[in-house]
């Protein structure tokens, strides 16, 4: 698949669905391979998504077309595609961090979240 010229800043492609959030979670922390990558989604911290090969993989076509994710080219394992976040990946993962926090903090200010006063 071409990788797609991106003319749109990073707030275009926005907000992420959970899975492309937790994808790019993972991918923050290194680079991964599909299967590392379901096993991080799953946890607290990487979005308690579960996912199946066919949304991993569809998502991760998905990405790599607008330039979020790369394949490293590396492998460990002749069945086994290693991928990381590009820059603009990063860029896309920080503006929907910056969302969700100013969500956050207008849900915490009106009390929304258990153990605050609005």
């Amino acid at each position: 698949m071409a990788k797609v010229q991106l003319q749109s800043g990073p707030e275009t492609h926005l907000p992420l669905t959970a899975t492309v959030l937790s994808i790019l979670l993972a991918l923050a922390g290194g680079e991964k391979h599909g299967y590392a990558i379901m096993k991080e989604a799953l946890l607290a911290g990487g979005g308690g998504i579960s996912m199946g090969p066919g949304t991993l993989y569809g998502s991760l076509d998905r990405m790599l077309g607008i330039g979020l994710v790369e394949e490293t080219g590396v492998t460990d394992n002749e069945r086994r595609r290693y991928y990381r976040i590009t820059s603009f990946g990063n860029k896309v993962l920080a503006a929907e961090v910056l969302r969700l926090n100013r969500a956050l903090s207008t849900a915490h200010r009106r009390g929304l979240i258990e153990g605050t006063h609005a």
